[in-house]
């Protein structure tokens, strides 16, 4: 019982992610992302770019009222005939529109690329049977982000709903003069009523869109926790199983002791302690300018090494500090520390006389 106790618990995702499933995640196209900063700072960058360019705006319209009125009245109105204005007038009204396009492109791109910066995933273009299974689409329709969505449509709606009646009632007066003022006067006045409701529709939105980006990033974080299991999985995954790096470094150690054991004969001494250090050494003017050590280890590996010795009567001399000073010091293929070459070389000149190499 308390087993599957422990392996419940093991599978509860209380985990914060770790760098690597958040990469994942991201690659999947899983992001903290809201919509509705987007649709925010989009509707902010056009009604700006409204109060500034709202006289350029309405030039171009009503240059192209006017060229339409005007060739209207020049020939008979047949559907070939408002084709030709129409055609004639297109680059014109795109001429006009084009920069508000380009504002609410290049408001959209900023704000995405502020919230989740460059990125490109085709995972949620992928076809998934689970989209369209009709259990999981009711899961979602009573699930706490529906609700979320829902409560969020309704505040948008009362928000500005409420935002626009009190700058209409603020202007309650102008709004009732509208009849009696001239046509120019009067789309002034509907311009500016429209100016300062879109601003504070913008604001509102936007206040509503940090309040959702919170939620986003809690609701993302929560989704991508991981059990103890997973931390344990991926690291499995990344680093390898332990049992197989183990036997991987045993089998290593195992080639390299074989390597080594291999130039034990070609070694010209044996320094040991005489039990638990034995170090190789062999001398090669043509190799190195220093002795240098082809073999070394402790207690098993040494007493191998002395065996190996044995077999190829290599002389093997005891000598305790030095044996463990260049086990300690030097590494298998390297050169002997310069603090041992006097103590070495009187060796080699000892084992030199005993073979008479001189």
């Amino acid at each position: 019982m308390l087993k599957l106790d422990l392996q419940f618990f093991a599978g509860e995702k209380t985990e914060k992610a770790t760098p690597k499933k958040r990469q994942d995640s991201r690659k999947k196209g899983q992001v903290v992302k809201s919509q509705d900063i987007n649709a925010a700072f989009v509707f902010l960058f056009l009604f700006l770019y409204f109060s500034f360019g709202a006289k350029f705006i309405l030039e171009q319209f009503l240059d192209i009222l006017a060229e339409g009125f005007s060739r209207n009245l020049l020939f008979d109105i047949t559907e070939q005939n408002v084709m030709k204005v129409f055609m004639d007038l297109l680059p014109k009204i795109a001429f006009a529109v084009l920069p508000i396009m380009a504002v609410a492109l290049v408001g959209g791109l900023l704000t995405n690329y502020a919230q989740i910066g460059l990125l490109f995933s085709t995972e949620t273009l992928k076809f998934d049977l689970k989209k369209i299974n009709p259990i999981t689409g009711a899961k979602r329709i009573f699930a706490m982000r529906a609700l979320v969505e829902l409560f969020k449509s309704v505040l948008k709606i009362l928000c500005i709903g409420l935002v626009t009646f009190f700058i209409l009632w603020a202007n309650l007066k102008e709004v009732l003069l509208l009849a009696q003022k001239g046509v120019q006067d009067a789309m002034t006045t509907i311009g500016k009523l429209i100016f300062q409701m879109g601003i504070a529709a913008s604001l509102v939105l936007l206040f509503i869109a940090i309040l959702d980006y919170v939620y986003q990033r809690y609701d993302y974080e929560k989704n991508i926790r991981m059990s103890k299991q997973d931390i344990k999985d991926e690291h499995k995954n990344t680093e390898g199983d332990p049992q197989i790096r183990s036997k991987i470094k045993q089998k290593q150690r195992a080639v390299a002791m074989s390597r080594m054991m291999q130039d034990v004969p070609t070694a010209d001494v044996i320094i040991t302690n005489p039990t638990h250090y034995a170090v190789a050494l062999k001398y090669d003017e043509q190799k190195a300018d220093a002795p240098y050590i082809v073999a070394s280890g402790v207690d098993f590996v040494a007493q191998k090494i002395k065996g190996v010795a044995g077999q190829h009567d290599i002389t093997m001399i005891e000598n305790r500090p030095l044996a463990r000073g260049l086990y300690e010091q030097a590494e298998v293929g390297q050169a002997i520390p310069e603090e041992f070459f006097k103590a070495v070389a009187e060796l080699l000149a000892y084992v030199y006389r005993i073979q008479k190499r001189i």
